[in-house]
């Protein structure tokens, strides 16, 4: 079982910038693409951002293009999602996720695992 632990989340006013950091306990970790998808209050959890098992390639969701950006530090089994420009339909709680897909480049729907989130909220 793959565990997923989100951290970073947090209060910020608008146009600021937060950095999400999601570490995960599997030993393979940089075999496999990762993804930041988010839950607004009312609304259906959506894709955010994808990174490629090998760091090369990111996709994002139009509303989060050139704002936010994905990394991940294979040496630390983590990924981060750097938020910049912040406004308040950012406001949600954020999630990461992995799948078993080897060497995948990118992660959009098929999630098998996701950590438990954490709440980001903008203050207009």
């Amino acid at each position: 079982q793959v565990q997923l632990v989100e951290s970073g989340g947090g209060l910020v006013q608008a146009g600021g910038s937060l950095r999400l950091s999601c570490a995960a306990s599997r030993r393979t970790f940089r075999r496999y693409a990762m993804g930041w998808f988010r839950q607004a209050p009312g609304k259906e959890r959506e894709f955010v951002a994808s990174i490629s098992w090998n760091g090369v390639t990111a996709y994002y969701a139009d509303s989060v293009k050139n704002r936010f950006t994905i990394s991940r530090e294979n040496a630390k089994n983590t990924v981060y999602l750097q938020m910049n420009s912040l406004n308040a339909e950012d406001t949600a709680i954020y999630y990461c996720g992995t799948n078993d897909l080897l060497y995948g480049d990118r992660l959009y729907a098929e999630v098998a695992y996701w950590g438990k989130g954490t709440p980001v909220t903008v203050s207009s």
